[in-house]
């Protein structure tokens, strides 16, 4: 295959691309403030809802992604008869997977924060508000992009799941192009492009510690 068709190649693939881009920005956007509320449940005093919320991320972490999404898409008909877009229920899926990883990652950066800064920004006479955006969110956000990256990186390549349910995405388009050229060429392609979204990412957030750099975690 000449240089010619691989770039006719790349460009018939990049029509999932805003596909692909809109499950993982939307999973981000509604996933991420999702993943703190539930953090907050799972250390919440209440047992019953810190009890709940722990049933909820065994059967999200325990269960295969794409068995949630086949079961978010089909589940309302068989039990209700009801039937929506493929797309909402993607996203849906994403989101209640992703935020239970979230959640673990948000709660493991709360609970690294020592107690005595706490302590000693109320004696300084802070709210708790204040000392929550000044004191504790920057440490947190320190403290767990590492693993924030990890996830964030990981999105990027799950969206391909959500061909299960025929959403036309990057690698659904390279699939049907190899078994119409009879080729892996288009699946070699299709891991090119992944590729290069998972070094912007990268780099993003290498910035983003970078900037972080002046606290010191000890």
């Amino acid at each position: 295959m000449d240089m010619s068709n691989i770039l006719n190649l790349t460009k018939i693939l990049l029509e999932g691309l805003g596909t692909t881009l809109s499950i993982f920005i939307l999973t981000l956007v509604i996933g991420i403030p999702a993943g703190i509320v539930v953090a907050i449940a799972k250390n919440s005093k209440c047992k019953i809802i810190a009890w709940i919320t722990k049933i909820y991320i065994l059967i999200i972490r325990g269960t295969p992604m794409m068995l949630q999404i086949i079961f978010v898409y089909f589940a309302p008909y068989y039990l209700f008869h009801i039937s929506y877009d493929r797309f909402v229920a993607v996203i849906i899926a994403f989101v209640i997977n992703y935020a239970a990883y979230f959640a673990e990652i948000f709660r493991s950066g709360m609970l690294s924060v020592p107690k005595g800064q706490k302590e000693a920004a109320f004696t300084l006479g802070m709210t708790k508000t204040q000392t929550f955006f000044r004191i504790s969110l920057p440490q947190i956000i320190k403290r767990i992009l590492p693993a924030l990256s990890n996830e964030v990186i990981s999105l990027i390549k799950t969206t391909s799941l959500a061909q299960i349910i025929g959403i036309t995405e990057i690698f659904a388009l390279a699939q049907k192009q190899a078994s119409f050229q009879f080729s892996i060429v288009p699946l070699c392609v299709a891991g090119v492009i992944y590729l290069v979204l998972c070094a912007v990412i990268t780099f993003a957030f290498h910035k983003a510690e970078k900037k972080l750099d002046y606290y010191t975690i000890t």
